[in-house]
């Protein structure tokens, strides 16, 4: 491996050397622009391999030292300790080698597959991992690396104001879960455990099932990245960005035929606590204290939030006032940690207009918000992605697609309360 990147570096330096004389005798400002951006991209080449080969030089001074013997200069192998690259900078970290997904050949392989389709050797382990992946798809090539697929659960937590908020679990699909091992409660014991008994009844078992949600990223994108660290930081961006919207529309508004069961769709909500506010009622205090915080039973109102677009808060519940005058939707809540919006003491989670439409915007009998705790809600998913790449014949164009098997609903729906907009 260090072979390797010493032959690369050379290569490279020679590379930088010819452009550096071709700067020096061209005349012509386009030409010597070109040359220039070259040179930026080599550069930081050339800056990446040596921190490659100095961090491979001190692992293996490590393990020398440690072991008390001498060790091959190729640390990849019976090491069990190489240098990786944290996804966006500069710094190494030491990385166990009992993780084949995350070696820096590894992640090196992946770059070279998902830019070209070439499957080198590398690629095993994340080839073996595959087959025991929660997947049927058998043209999945390759697992994405540990160091991404990091990166992109940290970042869509995040992002995500609604994803982050919900119950994260890894439980095999199709196999029925007892509500109670989810959300457990408590007795004395010898006293007969009666509570929430009724919702016990309804919703005894909760089941999810094996869907596919995939990101599809044009190669054309990738294809100019030279350096890993650019090439790792430029899909966790792309795909985040893509699988977050997808994740918070299914949460609230998923149909559940191939996809999550969204909270506005799910029929187990019970029709009492589904309620519609016209537009004199929206805009009123009384009409929401009656319909709407008075609906929640007392066991669920804890840590319950509210979901509705910008365009509905800002255009109706910021300045609302009671019957003193007295605001009961604001933003200075919370002030010591910075704004938050708040309604009636609860906090209000803003999403976009395709998620939620605004008030103004929906038609009659359209959800316009919701008021429920969104730790009642379970996105079931194993985390683990996979890149397939196939050629577009309407685009003619390679493609790298990223599939992540999940799914999601309500635990318990009896803390939701859905508002439509009302005639």
């Amino acid at each position: 491996m260090k072979d390797k990147l010493l032959k690369l570096l050379k290569s490279k330096e020679d590379e930088r050397a010819s452009l550096v004389k071709r700067s020096g005798e061209t005349e012509d400002i386009k030409e010597l622009r070109s040359i220039n951006a070259a040179l930026d991209a080599i550069n930081s080449e050339i800056d990446e391999l040596r921190g490659m080969v100095a961090a491979l030089d001190e692992a293996e001074k490590k393990n020398e030292e440690a072991q008390g013997e001498q060790r091959s200069a190729d640390p990849v192998g019976e090491t069990t300790v190489v240098a990786t690259y944290g996804v966006g900078s500069g710094e190494v970290r030491a990385a166990e080698q009992s993780d084949p997904c995350g070696t820096l050949e590894y992640r090196t392989a992946f770059m070279d597959y998902v830019k070209t389709g070439k499957i080198a050797p590398a690629l095993k382990p994340g080839l073996e991992a595959r087959d025991h992946a929660m997947t049927t798809a058998a043209d999945v090539s390759a697992i994405i690396p540990t160091t991404i697929l990091n990166e992109i659960i940290s970042k869509v937590q995040v992002y995500g104001q609604v994803f982050k908020r919900v119950r994260k679990l890894s439980i095999k699909g199709g196999v029925n879960v007892p509500i109670l091992s989810l959300k457990p409660t408590a007795t004395w014991i010898g006293e007969s455990p009666t509570s929430n008994k009724q919702n016990i009844q309804v919703n005894s078992n909760v089941s999810f099932s094996y869907y596919g949600l995939e990101c599809k990223v044009s190669a054309s994108l990738l294809a100019d990245t030279v350096t890993l660290s650019i090439f790792e930081s430029t899909v966790v961006d792309l795909v985040v960005e893509a699988m977050v919207k997808a994740i918070d529309l299914g949460v609230i508004k998923g149909n559940g035929e191939g996809k999550m069961l969204g909270i506005t769709v799910d029929p187990r909500v019970p029709a009492g606590q589904v309620v519609s506010l016209s537009p004199s009622e929206f805009d009123a205090w009384d009409e929401w204290k009656k319909k709407v915080f008075a609906k929640m039973p007392l066991s669920y109102k804890g840590g319950a939030v509210f979901l509705m677009a910008s365009g509905t808060f800002e255009g109706y519940i910021d300045g609302m006032v009671d019957a003193n005058g007295q605001p009961v939707g604001r933003i200075n809540y919370g002030i010591a940690n910075g704004p938050q919006e708040r309604f009636g003491g609860k906090e209000v989670i803003q999403v976009e207009d395709d998620i939620i439409p605004p008030y103004d915007d929906a038609e009659v009998g359209d959800v316009v918000a919701i008021y429920c705790n969104l730790g009642n809600y379970a996105f079931n998913s194993n985390m683990q992605m996979t890149m397939f790449r196939y050629f577009d014949h309407d685009t003619n164009e390679w493609v790298n697609k990223a599939i992540m098997i999940a799914d999601g609903k309500l635990i318990d729906p009896h803390g939701v309360i859905v508002v439509k907009k009302g005639a």
